[in-house]
Order: C-alpha cells, then sequence, then structure tokens
C-alpha cells in the first residue's frame, strides 16, 4: 500500500511539473521595436509615435533613422519616456567612412551595438564583395569597440546566402570577421526567404547573433537570393511560413540579447498588435 501510494505521489507531482512547463512562456518579455516599422510616423513625428509605441508597452528601441533630428534630441524624448535606444543602425558608408561620427551617435542615443542591414553592391553578391565586406566590418568594428565600447552586428538581408566552396558567402563573412570586433543580427525573414534555416544558423553560430529581427514572411511567397520581396510579403507572426517557436527556442539557447519587431507592411498598426498577442500566447 505504502509503495503504490509512493508511486501515485510520483507520478501526481511529475505530471504537475509537466503541466507547469507546458504553460511557461516560451517568450516572456516584452519585444523592442525597429523604428523603421512606423517610419513613416516617425518621419512627421518623432515625439508622437514614441507616445504610440509606449501605449504598446514597447521600451526598446532599434532606431535605423535620426529622422532629422539630432542624437541628443531622440535621447531625450526616449528618457522622457523611460524608453532606451539599444541598437542604432546605419548606412554601409557612414559605417566605414563616419565610423567615429557613428561611434558618437549611438553612445549619445546610449545604445550598445550599432548595426548595418546592407551591403552595397550590383547583381548577385560575389566573393570579391563578401571579401572587403569582411575587412571593412573588422576595421569599423575595432573602432566601435575599443573607443566607444560598442559591439558592431550585421544584419543579414539574404543576398549573402550565395554558395561558396562548401557553404555560402554569409560563412565566409562569418569565419572571415574577428568575433570580437564583429558580431551579427539575425534577420529571421532575410534567413529564411534564401532557403535557409533561422533556427540551424543560429545553433551554427550561438556566440555571435546578439540581436534578431522578429517578423514573418506571407504564405505561398516563394524566396530567392535577390534580398528584396514586396513590403506587402511582411505578416503578423504566426500569420506566415516561420517557425516562430522553433526560432525562439534555439535563441533563447544561444542567449540572443535583444529581439526587435520589423513590420515593413503598409498594414503595421494593424499587424504590431497581433505580433505582439501572438507572442505572449506562446507557451511550451
Amino acid at each position: 500500500m505504502k509503495r503504490t501510494l509512493q508511486v501515485l505521489l510520483f507520478f501526481l507531482l511529475n505530471v504537475g511539473v509537466l503541466n507547469a512547463q507546458k504553460d511557461k512562456p516560451l517568450f516572456p518579455q516584452t519585444p523592442g521595436m525597429v523604428s523603421y516599422t512606423y517610419r513613416n510616423s516617425f518621419a512627421k513625428d518623432v515625439a508622437a509615435t514614441l507616445d504610440t509605441l509606449k501605449q504598446l508597452g514597447i521600451t526598446d528601441m532599434e532606431f535605423s533613422n535620426l529622422f532629422k533630428r539630432t542624437a541628443s534630441d531622440i535621447r531625450k524624448m526616449l528618457d522622457e519616456r523611460g524608453m532606451i535606444c539599444s541598437s542604432f543602425g546605419v548606412g554601409y558608408p557612414d559605417l566605414t567612412t563616419k565610423t567615429r561620427e557613428v561611434g558618437e551617435n549611438a553612445k549619445t542615443l546610449g545604445a550598445k551595438y550599432v548595426r548595418v542591414a546592407w551591403v552595397p553592391h550590383d547583381g548577385p553578391f560575389t566573393f570579391e564583395v563578401a571579401q572587403q565586406t569582411a575587412k571593412d566590418f573588422n576595421a569599423a568594428g575595432k573602432i566601435l569597440k575599443d573607443e566607444f565600447g560598442i559591439t558592431f552586428c550585421y544584419h543579414n538581408h539574404g543576398y549573402e546566402f550565395e554558395p561558396y566552396e562548401n557553404g555560402t558567402l554569409f560563412d565566409y563573412i562569418m569565419k572571415n570577421t574577428e568575433p570580437k570586433y564583429v558580431s551579427f543580427e539575425i534577420d529571421i525573414l532575410w534567413t529564411f526567404f534564401p532557403g535557409q534555416d533561422p533556427a540551424k544558423l543560429i545553433a551554427k553560430y550561438p556566440k555571435r547573433f546578439k540581436l534578431l529581427h522578429l517578423k514573418d514572411l506571407r504564405k505561398g511567397v516563394s524566396g530567392n537570393n535577390s534580398g528584396g520581396t514586396a513590403v506587402e510579403n511582411d505578416v503578423a507572426l504566426g500569420t506566415g511560413q516561420l517557425d516562430i517557436p522553433g526560432i525562439l527556442k534555439a535563441a533563447k539557447k544561444a542567449g540572443i540579447k535583444h529581439y526587435y519587431i520589423e513590420d515593413e507592411s503598409p498594414d503595421y498598426s494593424k499587424q504590431v498588435p497581433q505580433t505582439m498577442a501572438y507572442l505572449k500566447g506562446l507557451t511550451y
């Protein structure tokens, strides 16, 4: 009888633990936001747009534009609302020719990361461009880290997955950049679109990815290595083709620091709340 009670107690306790685990939030934090999602609104009124985002519960920003304001202006508006800018996105030319100005602006904003999301190139991305890109990233990343304490991140955009040797040109850039000076921001749509698996890519390079763009691709849309698709193909998370739970599990295991919603669709005002509700409802 005693043995039966022990077995029953063990069973009940373990079932309880399993049920508790099933109800555990997969994504417990509130995501950040890429300013590009609200680019049209920011262009008209930065302060009012920040108010809108704060009302949604967003407090972590990745600015990819200063919207004709100074970094000090934006920092003041963020501070007044209890918000932060954790990442500052700039263009490739500014990264390579105005590195210290970029570092100063990022420092003023309070950003810990500087991000570039596009490497200029004509036609397919080539080995020669990838080779120069790695050199430029190492040089700029060193200045940002040594002089400003800021981590440089490259945001993939799809074209880097051209085949090269036993992998891709993205692998080449990854392997030929110095981890001390160059990290990465994975855009999960622009990883999936050219036929890659975002969760597997994170697992392949678990120590290099620091930031992540949350976005989903409309069902039925086929991808390629162009790095471009219609903005209408950005859909609310959980309604598209990507395995969001699988990606988030891989990202959590890798210790990714910041997650930002990026929705390029004209329907962003409707889709962003859907995305946030979807993330909040994920459990495992």
